[in-house]
């Protein structure tokens, strides 16, 4: 196990059995995936949850202020307890792999699709179908992600099986067979 799972495990499996006590998983995963979100998209926020210099308390305050009227009572107190433990820095991690033991748990597989350009709903549609005959599950959730370098199509990752759908892939493709013809 890596080092980092071995810090972050413990926090996201209790995390989940209380969210399962208290009947708010569903809550939570929809609160996990906004807050990686915000995580994600705001470096001053992650900055401010990792840097030394800010006291505790002060972190403390500010997830109160974000996020005491967008989360559950108990996220929040999760929130805290990693500030106090000074794991905040690490908060990502530990939702991330709250995402994962929920989807073990649920036997859920995740599909990271990667499109030249954002996908409507009927091409979503198509590739949900698409990537159910490949992981053999009707369990799927979908990580939609966008990607202009692949110029069009997209590209399909679910566990180790990888669909290149991409021009920049078929493009690699053919260089790669004229090299060997050469």
């Amino acid at each position: 196990m890596p080092l980092l799972n071995t810090i972050t495990t413990p926090y996201a499996e209790a995390f989940l059995q209380v969210a399962e006590s208290r009947n708010e998983v569903d809550d939570i995963v929809s609160q996990t995936k906004s807050i990686l979100e915000i995580w994600n998209q705001s470096i001053d926020f992650r900055h401010a949850m990792s840097s030394p210099v800010l006291e505790i308390e002060t972190k403390k305050a500010i997830l109160e202020k974000i996020f005491a009227n967008e989360v559950t009572p108990s996220f929040l107190n999760l929130l805290k307890l990693l500030a106090d433990r000074q794991r905040i820095g690490v908060l990502n991690s530990v939702l991330e792999r709250l995402l994962e033991l929920y989807r073990e748990q649920r036997n859920i597989a995740l599909a990271t699709v990667t499109s030249a350009t954002s996908l409507n709903d009927g091409q979503q549609e198509e590739i949900l179908k698409t990537v159910q005959s490949v992981a053999g599950t009707k369990n799927l959730e979908l990580d939609l992600k966008v990607d202009p370098d692949l110029i069009g199509g997209f590209v399909i990752n679910v566990g180790s099986k990888v669909i290149d759908a991409s021009l920049s892939g078929q493009v690699r493709r053919l260089g790669l067979a004229l090299a060997k013809v050469s």
